[in-house]
C-alpha cells in the first residue's frame, strides 16, 4: 500500500454511504435534519508501510463512549470539511498538520450527522490525547483496513430492531459502525484499482 494508491482511490466518483446501507428495511424520516461533521482519515508512512491513525473515544463521553473513531467532529459555521477535520485532529490528538489528499464520499450516521471524510498523509508525531475526548491514540496497518476481505458484517439490537454493520477488528480494537463503513468504502476503491 502506497500514498499513490490512496491518491488514486480518490479519482472515482462514488455515492455517499450510510449506517443504513446494510439495513434496507429501515424507514428514514423524510424531514430529518442532519448536522455537518468531518473526520480526518490520516495515514502515516513509516518503515513498516502506511498505517492509519485512529482514536479510542473517552469512556466518559455522552455519545459513542469508548468507540474507535477517526479524529473529527462537528463543523463550525463557515468551516470547510478540511478545516474542521484538521482542527479536530489538532484538538483531539495534537496533530500538528497533514498533507490533504482530498475528500471521500460523505457518510450519514444513525446519530444524525453527514460526515465528510478527509483523506490525508501525516508525518509521525507524538500524539497527545485530549483527556476529555480521547482515551487512546493508535495506528493500524493500512493493509489490514484497506483489504475488503478483512471486513465482516455483524448485528445487534438498536432501538428495538436488529441493525447490521461492518466491522474490521485489529488486535484489541473493535473497529465498527461508521468508522468501519467509511474504511470499507475506501478499501473497495483501493481494491478496484489494484
Amino acid at each position: 500500500m502506497t500514498p499513490d494508491a490512496l491518491r488514486a482511490a480518490l479519482e472515482p466518483s462514488g455515492a455517499a454511504s450510510s449506517d443504513f446501507d446494510l439495513n434496507p428495511d429501515v424507514i428514514l424520516p423524510g424531514r430529518r435534519i442532519l448536522r455537518d461533521a468531518a473526520v480526518l482519515v490520516a495515514f502515516q508512512d513509516g518503515p513498516e508501510g502506511l498505517r492509519l491513525l485512529l482514536t479510542k473515544r473517552s469512556s466518559r463521553l455522552r455519545h459513542h463512549p469508548g468507540q474507535i473513531a477517526f479524529p473529527g467532529g462537528k463543523m463550525d459555521a463557515g468551516e470547510t470539511p478540511e478545516q474542521a477535520a484538521l482542527r479536530e485532529a489538532a484538538e483531539e490528538v495534537g496533530l500538528p498538520g497533514a498533507r490533504l489528499l482530498g475528500r471521500l464520499p460523505s457518510h450519514e450516521t444513525v446519530t444524525g450527522f453527514t460526515v465528510t471524510p478527509v483523506l490525508a498523509l501525516a508525518a509521525p508525531f507524538d500524539a497527545v490525547p485530549e483527556p476529555g475526548e480521547v482515551d487512546e491514540v493508535f495506528t493500524v496497518p493500512a493493509a489490514h483496513v484497506l483489504t475488503p476481505d478483512n471486513f465482516s458484517v455483524e448485528r445487534r439490537r438498536w432501538r428495538g430492531q436488529w441493525r447490521r454493520y461492518y466491522t474490521v477488528p485489529w488486535g484489541p480494537y473493535y473497529i465498527w459502525g461508521a468508522t468501519a463503513r467509511i474504511l470499507r468504502g475506501l478499501a473497495e476503491r483501493v481494491h478496484d484499482l489494484g
